[in-house]
């Protein structure tokens, strides 16, 4: 029977520190895969522990550091694990505008929304076989204008990541996917402006902001074998903000 249980895969999970990544973590972990949590602290952060019977295992792990990758396949392997799912979820942002961002801005965030990723692929995609499963988490700001210039270019390019991942992986049976949440209670977005935070819940349908665990609802869908056939597709965990194009605001104004 197919189902959402993840029994007897190792899924990886990077940026699971805090946020969407820790609720990514602990509902795999709770879906029975054996979780491998990654982030750049020494100890496994409060918030990736599940419970005492699933709570997930945790590896230090800066996704920019290519040794640091090549470490971290080097042990799942001495362990006789394969992998059966990577999540990269691990992400920064940077939010100045286009006329005032530099090319450093870019070039940072780059190395952790973009680069990250294509180093967990190349790292990771030997130990995995038919049936396994990339995620990468984008954002609304990949389907959109945003207006953070370095982090919306890094997510625009991060789905050109996995358009051509899913293509060059697809004959090995690995599948690849990106999620695209909009605006989710997370510690990242805790210090936007509250004028951005009204803008966004104006512009979004569903008329309220996402929780992480929303996310990860998803995230786990795209690990499990119900998705089995979906692979090259940008699926949007945004309350519908970025389906209409702008349209609400005019819909709104004529009502």
């Amino acid at each position: 029977m197919i189902s959402l249980q993840l029994e007897g895969r190792t899924v990886v999970v990077t940026g699971a520190g805090q946020g969407q990544g820790a609720a990514e973590a602990r509902l795999l972990a709770a879906a029975g895969a054996r979780v491998i949590a990654t982030d750049l602290s020494e100890d496994m952060p409060d918030g990736v522990v599940a419970s005492a019977a699933d709570s997930p295992l945790y590896r230090r792990l800066d996704v920019t550091d290519a040794s640091g990758w090549k470490d971290l396949a080097g042990w799942i392997g001495s362990q006789g694990w394969t992998v059966d799912g990577l999540v990269n979820n691990a992400g920064i942002t940077q939010r100045s505008r286009l006329l005032d961002a530099s090319v450093a801005d870019l070039q940072k965030v780059y190395e952790v929304n973009v680069a990250g990723s294509l180093l967990g692929i190349q790292a990771l995609a030997p130990l995995m076989g038919e049936g396994s499963s990339i995620v990468n988490v984008g954002s609304v700001a990949a389907l959109t204008a945003h207006y953070p210039v370095a982090y919306t270019t890094s997510k625009w390019a991060l789905r050109g990541l996995s358009q051509v991942a899913a293509m060059e992986l697809g004959p090995r049976g690995i599948r690849v996917n990106t999620v695209h949440p909009g605006f989710i209670e997370t510690p990242m977005t805790a210090t936007v402006k509250p004028e951005f935070r009204q803008a966004t819940l104006a512009e979004t349908p569903l008329g309220r902001t996402g929780t992480a665990e929303e996310v990860a609802g998803v995230v786990l869908f795209l690990l499990s074998p119900l998705s089995s056939f979906v692979t090259g597709a940008d699926i949007p965990v945004d309350g519908g903000q970025s389906g209409h194009g702008g349209a609400k605001a005019v819909s709104d104004a004529l009502r």
